[in-house]
């Protein structure tokens, strides 16, 4: 969370980096700090106690932001690598592609498709009669887990989160190969300074998309199944990948990492004056 907050800090303090491309990274360091915050502070508080309980509406809330946060980074994700295409394959039209209400919209196309998902997500789950033991074998409130509650046939109800969740995450995933094979095919005809700044880009970006993309894809396009492996891979991709990207992006990326000295000298000149 401290690592995504500095990302925020940085990009909205340098005009350096008023740019669509750390326009995208902020919106994904704030879905990065909220996606980690639906499901983390319940996993810590349950570590620590002997009765681990979530109330019925807690767990409706829980599902809900999960996957509203969850589907709004592939969806950001998925602008992002569009950014990408257009800077490096259409860099002479790049700023008339991605002007600020180009990347207004996509910024809202995203959080207002994942607000669709997560609704019809929450809704399919919660719409069925619950009459089983009232155990949920995982740590948090994730479609599978509940679905195995049911007193019903759910068949038609696992279907459609295959097509709702599984599908979208294998969709925008092959999109972004698509996107990066044809990156890479162009990179041909560039000097090698251009390569170099953009492999380094590229690799950080397609480094979170195999991180995230690769655990949702196994968890979500299958039949409702669990494994023992579940709760690993989960913990994965809503803890472990949210910390990880501000150090794949900062340690990857030299305009962060001379924002955030530029921001530091500031914050230690500001100090020397106060005590002068």
């Amino acid at each position: 969370m401290v690592g995504n907050l500095l990302i925020l800090l940085t990009v909205f303090s340098d005009l350096w980096l008023h740019t669509p491309m750390y326009f995208f990274l902020s919106n994904l360091s704030f879905v990065d700090i909220a996606y980690s915050s639906a499901t983390a502070p319940k996993m810590i508080a349950d570590f620590f106690s002997e009765k681990k309980t979530i109330s019925y509406w807690g767990c409706v809330t829980q599902m809900f932001t999960f996957h509203f946060f969850g589907c709004a980074e592939i969806l950001v994700l998925t602008a992002m690598a569009f950014d990408r295409y257009a800077a490096i394959c259409k860099p002479l039209h790049y700023t008339t592609i991605m002007n600020a209400n180009v990347c207004s919209v996509l910024a809202s196309l995203s959080w207002l498709g994942a607000l669709g998902h997560s609704f019809v997500q929450t809704l399919l789950t919660f719409q069925l009669p619950f009459c089983n033991a009232q155990v949920i074998d995982h740590y948090f409130c994730d479609v599978h887990p509940v679905l195995k509650l049911a007193c019903v046939d759910t068949t038609l109800v696992n279907t459609l989160v295959i097509v709702n969740s599984g599908l979208i995450s294998l969709g925008c995933f092959l999109i972004l190969l698509a996107s990066y094979t044809v990156i890479l095919f162009s990179l041909r005809k560039q000097s090698a300074e251009s390569r170099r700044k953009a492999l380094s880009t590229c690799g950080s970006h397609l480094t979170v998309v195999t991180f995230f993309f690769v655990p949702c894809i196994f968890i979500y396009l299958r039949p409702s199944t669990t494994f023992r492996l579940d709760k690993a891979v989960s913990v994965f991709y809503t803890t472990i990948t949210p910390m990880l990207n501000p150090l794949i992006y900062t340690l990857r990326n030299e305009d962060v990492k001379n924002a955030m000295k530029r921001l530091w000298n500031r914050k230690i000149s500001l100090e020397e004056k106060q005590k002068g």
